[in-house]
């Protein structure tokens, strides 16, 4: 039985896994967290909205019924394209020995990671948004923020510690900048008895001219002005030319901040330079019309880590090509089985869509476009179709209906903070 190794257990990954059921193949979908991952609504994770588990849902549990996929805890390290094998390492947790694992067919789906653009002194003091453990910590520094502020007696220390800086204003930056704007006027309004929690700044930086560069340029205009009526400070054609604990420096003005979080910026992992393929940029595998790796029929790169190009420029990274492009190597890889030709990928654009908070929302889809209530409500519904459980649908749905009649955020416990000090201390 040939096999079919599937690098990553996310929307493209999974779509391969699913759209090969019944075929003479075994698979193996190699992750290094058992976890699949609905990254869209990371954001309210990290603002309190959503628990980790109503985003998450185990691989294996997805994949239960899918006889002929197996699932590795553990991370690829090297691929040997010559030998057509992957060499995978255990990870915490997993007692799984380095090993190779040889196929038949590769299909790359291991997304992006944060690129803070070579600066590495910035990942500590200003983390990104990719990962469970990402939303937590800025949960923890937002929450905890608040609650430094409750009990400092210094002024000064008290608007730094209500300062919340975003850099990178598309749709993570544009989503966390309004959420945590959200929380200050209206979560917290009644909680904290020191301090107004509407005194709260939530400035959102970008280099770029624009919020959301890819919208078009009405309903940028559009999402700018609806960031500012929640009382974000929008500065756009500003870059950040320092980052450290006690804040930033835009445009050589000092912003003092106790928390900076990063939404600028991606860059394909490591795993992508070891094919000695051609790789754009921010390191993205660059493929062929079929989704292919030139030279290499029998690797794929699907979803974000793979440079796809339709009429001249890249498609999105965005979950619905994810999970087209995971279809479309599936069937690829029937039409091998079968030894008929092989289908071309082609990218349908269904639109974007970008919340900035409740009854608010930009929506584009074709020639129709959409701001406000009409919007918002398009954004929760199809966040919710696209959920991948029945069981992550219905406690979403819950948690949001019930932050809209009351306007609580049901997450709001505060994990991972430091050791209280001693008496010594």
């Amino acid at each position: 039985m040939r096999h079919v190794v599937v690098l990553g257990g996310g929307f493209g990954g999974l779509a391969v896994a699913r759209g090969l059921a019944g075929t003479d193949t075994r698979i193996t979908v190699v992750d290094r967290r058992n976890h699949h991952l609905f990254q869209p609504l990371l954001y309210q994770v990290a603002t309190a909205s959503l628990a980790p588990s109503d985003i998450a849902e185990p691989i294996r549990s997805i994949l239960a019924r899918s006889s002929h996929a197996a699932v590795r805890l553990a991370e690829a390290t090297r691929i040997d394209l010559p030998g057509k094998r992957v060499r995978i390492a255990a990870v915490e947790g997993s007692d799984d020995q380095p090993s190779w694992l040889e196929y038949d067919w590769l299909v790359i789906a291991l997304g992006v990671e944060q690129s803070w653009f070579g600066q590495t002194a910035w990942e500590e003091v200003a983390p990104g948004l990719k990962t469970l453990r990402d939303a937590l910590e800025i949960r923890r520094r937002i929450l905890m923020s608040f609650e430094e502020a409750e009990w400092t007696e210094d002024d000064a220390e008290r608007q730094r510690l209500l300062t919340f800086v975003v850099v990178g204003a598309g749709p993570t930056g544009v989503e966390l900048a309004g959420a945590i704007a959200e929380i200050a006027l209206t979560t917290f309004r009644r909680d904290f008895r020191n301090f107004d929690t509407r005194t709260a700044r939530v400035v959102l930086v970008e280099a770029g001219p624009a919020v959301l560069a890819s919208y078009p340029e009405d309903l940028r205009a559009k999402a700018r002005a609806q960031l500012e009526d929640l009382g974000v400070e929008v500065r756009l054609g500003k870059p950040v030319s320092e980052v450290d604990a006690n804040g930033v420096v835009v445009d050589g003005e000092r912003i003092h901040a106790a928390t900076v979080l990063w939404a600028a910026g991606v860059k394909a992992p490591a795993i992508a330079a070891t094919l000695g393929v051609e790789q754009d940029r921010a390191g993205r595998i660059v493929v062929g019309p079929d989704a292919s790796v030139p030279g290499h029929p029998e690797v794929f790169a699907v979803g974000d880590i793979a440079h796809f190009e339709q009429e001249g420029a890249p498609i999105p990274g965005v979950a619905p090509v994810a999970i087209g492009m995971g279809h479309h190597v599936a069937a690829c890889i029937r039409a091998d089985l079968g030894g008929g030709t092989r289908p071309t990928y082609a990218y349908k654009d269904k639109g974007q869509m970008a919340t900035i908070g409740r009854r608010r929302a930009v929506l584009q889809s074709g020639r129709f476009k959409a701001s406000g209530m009409f919007a918002w409500l398009a954004w929760v519904f199809v966040h919710l179709m696209v959920l991948v459980t029945y069981r992550n649908r219905l406690l979403v749905f819950i948690k949001w209906a019930w932050a809209w009649l009351t306007y609580e955020r049901a997450s709001r416990l505060i994990w991972q903070t430091e050791k209280p000090p001693t008496i010594e201390d």
